[in-house]
């Protein structure tokens, strides 16, 4: 489950290491799941030698990871061991163009087709 102010890792290679999350959508008062997206400020850097992006910035994110249970249909869990997001665009476009680490396959239900071309490993 993501609120506000949790601290996210960043699974691309845009250069930010961890963001903090500073808002949801307005129907989402409580928490988030997989897939969904959210407003996210950067809270750490790489490295300092990145010029497009600065410690402080906001962006649109959506969230691939999350160390809370998923439940399916069938009684089987899948669970991560870290809560993490991908960064977007103004077009709601993969910021990266590389994702490290494996996803969940609820990602490929969504509409963020990108996402599902720049990464193979998907987990169920």
């Amino acid at each position: 489950m993501i609120q506000k102010e949790t601290l996210l890792k960043v699974i691309d290679n845009s250069g930010a290491k961890i963001v903090k999350c500073i808002k949801l959508p307005k129907k989402y008062t409580k928490k988030m799941n997989i897939g969904e997206k959210v407003t996210v400020s950067i809270f750490k850097l790489k490295t300092s030698l990145t010029k497009k992006l600065n410690k402080g910035d906001i962006f649109k994110a959506i969230i691939v990871r999350q160390k809370k249970n998923i439940y399916k249909k069938d009684g089987f869990f899948t669970l991560f061991q870290d809560n993490a997001i991908l960064l977007l665009n103004n077009q709601y476009k993969n910021f990266g163009t590389r994702i490290i680490g494996p996803v969940h396959s609820y990602i490929r239900k969504t509409k963020n087709l990108k996402t599902v071309f720049l990464n193979s490993n998907f987990i169920n």
